[in-house]
């Protein structure tokens, strides 16, 4: 009777197992599938990819991929608030950073689906990117100065130069969105260099020029004709170029637009923004730039530019934030400022763009430079504004 009885048992915890397996198997089954990842394009586009890089629309083929519930590149999830996907395929963007130094080696190189019945981990290439320079914090600044190249993909940096003098110290951001260093010693102006594994990034300025598309320095080019009090010496901005102009209001009221008020703007004389032979030049290839120091805190008050008329403004507000927050902001020392003729718009700086060089710059190229303040809301600003402004000039960035 033992016997039987024991056999029975060991029948019946085999069939439990058979059960349990076939029951494995079968959500399995329905578990998602990574076949080939394949570029998002319309044919003949959509080929099959052999790597792919951060910030990159793709779109993921195989088998059960609806419902996904997260999708993972090196680790890091990518946004699906958006994704399009149906049983066979998911259209996803990678992540636009992925901290390539920091991933472990069991993320590398893999693609990370889950859904509700199940996940999977697909082996692929995901390489990190050329390094992008998209600014300097100060171009001009001086030796000992605290110096940051701005950009992206920075990792594995091999080097870096700054006007042809390497920078043999330097720290990357994790985040590969900017490079730091003290600055050097400089005997000449020269263009930016950052190298990494994956390639260069080189700009088409110079750096430490106080020469190139000088329109106003206050000093030995001097175009200013009206506004505000200039300075040369202020304890509140050292670290300067000589003679620099100082834009000062108290708190504004909202809608005060009173920009011709005491320290409230810097009015050059006609001077040539571009030559005449490059007028027919893309507009995006072009930026106004300057230095500033704003020692205290800066909320609310608008700096603008425009040449001679206001019917294309660019607006200079580093307090507002994209999601339509504000904060103080100061500088912390002297920093370069840079407004892409593109972003010359109409109906108070809102509107649409400039079409092309003539229609911003007229058919000469020339007019004065007109720095001014506004408060473009209908409250009264959170601060007042206390900013230097120096260095006044056009280069070509593109």
């Amino acid at each position: 009777m033992n016997k039987i009885i024991s056999h029975s048992l060991w029948l019946l915890a085999g069939i439990m197992a058979l059960v349990q397996t076939a029951c494995k198997k079968d959500r399995n089954g329905n578990g998602p599938v990574i076949t080939h990842i394949r570029n998002y394009a319309a044919s003949p586009n959509d080929t099959l990819l052999a790597a792919v890089e951060p910030g990159q629309w793709v779109v993921v083929c195989g088998h059960h991929l609806a419902d996904a519930l997260t999708v993972t590149f090196n680790g890091v999830p990518a946004s699906i608030k958006s994704v399009m996907f149906s049983d066979t395929s998911a259209v996803v963007q990678l992540p636009a950073v992925i901290p390539f130094p920091t991933v472990s080696a069991e993320d590398l190189n893999s693609i990370r689906y889950v859904t509700p019945q199940g996940a999977t981990t697909f082996s692929f290439s995901i390489v990190a990117p050329r390094p992008v320079i998209t600014g300097i914090s100060n171009e001009n600044a001086h030796t000992g100065d605290s110096v940051y190249i701005y950009g992206s993909n920075f990792f594995f940096t091999e080097g870096v130069s700054f006007a042809g003098v390497p920078i043999t110290q330097f720290a990357v951001a994790k985040e590969g969105t900017a490079i730091g260093f003290v600055l050097p010693s400089l005997s000449h102006s020269g263009r930016v260099v950052v190298t990494t594994k994956s390639g260069a990034d080189t700009t088409v300025y110079n750096v430490n020029d106080l020469t190139t598309g000088m329109l106003c320095n206050f000093d030995d080019i001097n175009s200013f004709s009206w506004g505000t009090n200039l300075e040369s010496a202020g304890a509140d901005f050292p670290g300067g170029n000589g003679t620099y102009a100082v834009l000062k209001n108290d708190i504004l009221a909202g809608g005060d637009r009173t920009w011709w008020a005491n320290g409230r703007s810097i009015n050059t004389k006609d001077v040539q923004w571009v030559p005449k032979d490059s007028l027919q030049a893309a507009l995006e290839g072009y930026a106004l730039k300057f230095e500033i120091n704003v020692p205290a805190a800066w909320n609310g008050t608008t700096i603008y530019v425009v040449r001679d008329s206001h019917d294309f403004m660019a607006r200079y507000e580093p307090w507002q934030h994209s999601d339509g927050t504000t904060a103080s902001y100061v500088t912390k020392g002297w920093r370069t400022v840079t407004i892409p003729f593109s972003s010359f718009r109409s109906n108070d700086g809102k509107g649409v763009s400039a079409t092309d060089m003539t229609t911003l710059l007229t058919a000469t190229g020339a007019g004065p430079v007109n720095i001014q303040t506004a408060n473009f809301s209908a409250g009264p600003t959170a601060t007042g504004l206390y900013a230097a402004v120096d260095n006044i000039r056009v280069v070509k960035i593109k």
